[in-house]
């Protein structure tokens, strides 16, 4: 599937955001100056409401930010009707697309956190009852993408990083690989990898707040689910829309 031209730069973003191909600004002139820090890029923010049977029921409010070549996305869950954070999460990943750390805690106690270690990933659970930790590692490269279960934003990072991969510059537009791109996740808050595929499907028309949008649709599929994920490539191949037929669920970016 091709792309036209005119949004190459946007999918070249995307490429840029996920191989970590930031450039700290050093001071000039001077031999002995010390570097200067690179300021921080705020590649994307907002929020997205989740609906069940049209109802909202949760606010889930995310950043993504660059420096100095590491990527840090951080979200936050309001359940409707509250003012009171539930859930956060953290995840910081190097220029070269290896994860640094994720972090997960919810208001009524409990908290995780996955690092990289040797040929593992290390996950570290803490529960409202037993405040020392239990790990559980898992045969995985530090490379393997993080997908919790109640933070969509993740799904952006991954559809980043399946069009970072798997579409290449081609007589001038952007060339997607037929069929789906497989990935090694892993669900912290379920303890558990698994295998998901992703693929391009093309350009629909989608209804967001009684509004027609013509979006990329994605489709996420794992061994008992099915997924349909729009993003539009005019703004960055941002997240806009999610459906969830089995759940009666969609998410929407506010």
């Amino acid at each position: 599937m091709n792309l036209p031209t005119k949004r190459r730069r946007t999918a070249a973003w995307a490429l840029t955001l996920l191989c970590g191909l930031a450039v700290a600004a050093s001071a000039s002139g001077q031999k002995k100056d010390k570097e200067k820090a690179a300021p921080t890029q705020k590649v994307d923010s907002g929020s997205f409401g989740v609906f069940i049977k049209g109802q909202r029921v949760v606010t889930e409010s995310f950043a993504i930010e660059l420096k100095n070549g590491v990527s840090s996305a951080k979200a936050q869950l309001k359940e409707a009707g509250s003012d009171a954070t539930s859930q956060k999460s953290s995840m910081e990943i190097t220029a070269n697309g290896e994860l640094l750390n994720y972090e997960w805690n919810q208001a009524a106690g409990g908290a995780l956190t996955v690092i990289p270690q040797n040929d593992f990933l290390l996950e570290k659970i803490t529960t409202a009852t037993n405040t020392k930790p239990a790990e559980q590692s898992f045969l995985m490269p530090s490379t393997s993408a993080i997908l919790d279960n109640n933070f969509f934003i993740h799904r952006e990072l991954l559809v980043w990083r399946y069009l970072a991969a798997d579409c290449k510059p081609e007589a001038g537009n952007l060339k997607c690989q037929q069929g789906p791109a497989e990935f090694g996740v892993l669900v912290p808050q379920d303890r558990t990898s698994m295998s998901i595929r992703l693929e391009l499907i093309g350009k629909e028309k989608v209804s967001i707040r009684g509004a027609d949008h013509e979006l990329l649709r994605l489709n996420l599929t794992g061994e008992s689910f099915e997924w349909a994920l729009w993003v539009d490539d005019k703004d960055q191949f941002k997240l806009l829309k999610v459906a969830i037929p089995a759940d009666n669920t969609e998410v929407v970016r506010d």
